[in-house]
């Protein structure tokens, strides 16, 4: 399951970061590390882009860069 399939309330962890080059690198600088917790906040009107709250701070991720972050929902098995 990727990022951008998690519904708004719903807390997952970060499994897999993917992206080439410099963007995963710019990924990583943005907390998103495997391993963290994440929570879907908002999703725009549009569906386009998305609220996530991790690490104590809000981010907004186009739907396309969500598509690249592997997550596990809570209570599931990696």
């Amino acid at each position: 399951m990727t990022l951008h399939e998690l519904p708004v309330g719903q807390s997952a962890t970060i499994t897999k970061v993917g992206g080439e080059g410099e963007l995963r690198y710019r990924f990583l600088d943005m907390g998103l590390i495997p391993k963290t917790k994440v929570t879907v906040t908002k999703i725009a009107p549009m569906g386009d882009p998305i609220e996530i709250r991790l690490r104590g701070y809000t981010l907004t991720l186009r739907v396309e860069d969500a598509k690249n972050i592997e997550i596990t929902m809570e209570g599931d098995a990696i």
